[in-house]
């Protein structure tokens, strides 16, 4: 009796690692997975992008008590910054139309902001004020987690797009989840522009 109880139960489970093992595979668990990861990478995008805002300020203070007469440059970064910080992004229910909003923003805020690192350069003292150097150096780390940030969500909106238009996981998505594809974050005009551009800053 003990014995053929045991061997229900060892049925059952093996049936049930079956049975897990072939929902995974056919996208019931992967598919809401990769949802669930592109929304977190998005969040850690906004996230950084937000750090480099609350930045912004003080970054502009110091300039300014060294470059006063660089008002245009300062109120070039002062309203990119405005700008970027009034959009606001769901990583739930972001659409395509506000992601490319909220990275059009971002990139003219990239791109004020390295006008604004390029006149330091004409500034000695300015460069050998402490406070200075501590906020190129946090903006610099900034911008370095900003790029890991976004070079994850990339990734992970080709791992979830994948998972919908590839078979076999595709048939689950037709049949159960209907997503359509996401997508994909790209450069913003302002941020390539800045890039072919601008030289180089280093901090």
């Amino acid at each position: 009796m003990k014995l053929n109880i045991f061997l229900k139960k060892g049925i059952i489970f093996i049936s049930f690692l079956a049975l897990a093992g072939g929902l995974s595979g056919c996208g019931i668990q992967s598919i809401p997975q990769a949802k669930n990861q592109t929304e977190a990478s998005l969040a850690e995008v906004t996230n950084q992008y937000k750090r480099r805002a609350d930045l912004v300020p003080n970054l502009v203070s110091v300039v300014k008590g060294y470059a006063k007469h660089e008002q245009d440059t300062f109120t070039q970064v002062t309203e990119a910054r405005a700008k970027a910080t009034s959009i606001t992004i769901d990583p739930s229910n972001a659409t395509p139309a506000q992601l490319n909003q909220y990275a059009q923003s971002q990139g003219q805020l990239s791109q004020a902001l390295g006008k604004l690192m390029m006149i330091t350069e004409n500034y000695p003292n300015l460069k050998a004020d402490a406070q200075f150097r501590d906020l190129q150096a946090q903006l610099e780390g900034t911008e370095n987690r900003i790029t890991v940030a976004r070079q994850r969500y990339i990734e992970s909106i080709k791992e979830f797009n994948n998972l919908i238009s590839v078979p076999p996981t595709s048939f689950t998505n037709s049949l159960i989840y209907h997503h359509p594809k996401m997508a994909q974050w790209d450069v913003s005009e302002a941020e390539k522009t800045k890039n072919e551009q601008a030289p180089e800053v280093k901090f």
